[in-house]
């Protein structure tokens, strides 16, 4: 049977952890960012599948051959994780191995539930890579601004936006402040674009960003992308950037700055039936 550790039990994964796989489980077991870990064992688990905190997804960790732990797999789904997807509007249920030994295990496990996939793609920023010259200018009438000053800014008049993002990945926004960073792009008092540690697992930040739709097309997203690249570099910190293949514009803004492609991986999805 598959049972869900508590947040104080979660280093008993450590071990099951792939170190060239993805930061969001590492951060997760550490307990430094939010999540849910389900097991086969409580004491010394062999497979385990941890739900990201911010809904984003769930990562398969450990041995993927393990029979036990893979015929449960989709009555947990059934009778935990759909219900209590549903309770926060999620529909898709979005998957990847914490290796690549996972995928054909994912395949088998999930035949029959109309299974699609996608293919993801990992970038790291190194200092000597970094392409500062690449900025773009600034429209008039924005700026950009640390997260940590306009936090508390009632004046912004979508201070929700921002801190439903910080809290989508982080327990608290003390703890984001005390190991993250990020910046906001700002026009009239509204953020616009938004780049931030997602998932931290020293010395490498996950950046998240966004910008919202009616401002898209003016490189907003870039520039608040190097003012968190120079931040971090200059801290010692290395930006990690996850992204879909076919996320073609966040792929360029990537690049342009001087990321790296270090590895990718393939993610599955269905639909849950409700």
């Amino acid at each position: 049977m598959i049972k869900e550790l508590k947040e104080s039990e979660f280093y008993v994964c450590k071990e099951l952890l792939n170190e060239n796989g993805q930061l969001e489980a590492k951060a997760i077991v550490e307990g430094i960012n939010p999540g849910r870990i389900f097991v086969d064992d409580m004491e010394s688990p062999a497979s385990g599948l941890i739900w990201l905190g911010n809904n984003d997804g769930f990562i398969f960790i450990g041995n993927e051959r393990n029979d036990e732990f893979n015929a449960g797999l989709n009555h947990l789904i059934d009778t935990v994780i759909a219900p209590d997807a549903n309770k926060v509007g999620l529909i898709w249920f979005e998957g990847v191995g914490n290796h690549p030994q996972w995928n054909a295990t994912i395949e088998k496990v999930f035949a029959n539930r109309r299974l699609g996939s996608w293919n993801q793609r990992v970038y790291t920023l190194q200092k000597d890579d970094y392409k500062a010259g690449g900025k773009s200018a600034l429209e008039e009438g924005y700026k950009i601004v640390q997260i940590s000053e306009i936090f508390n800014d009632k004046q912004i008049t979508n201070i929700d936006f921002l801190h439903a993002k910080i809290g989508a990945y982080w327990a608290s926004s003390e703890s984001f402040f005390q190991r993250g960073a990020g910046y906001c792009v700002v026009q009239q008092n509204k953020i616009v674009s938004v780049c931030f540690s997602g998932f931290v697992v020293e010395p490498f930040h996950c950046v998240d960003i966004e910008t919202l739709e009616e401002h898209r097309g003016k490189k907003l997203a870039q520039l608040a992308a190097d003012a968190f690249v120079e931040d971090c570099l200059n801290h010692n910190f290395v930006p990690y950037w996850d992204c879909m293949e076919s996320n073609k514009p966040s792929i360029a803004v990537a690049e342009n700055i001087g990321f790296k492609n270090v590895f990718n991986y393939i993610g599955y999805e269905f639909k849950f039936e409700v």
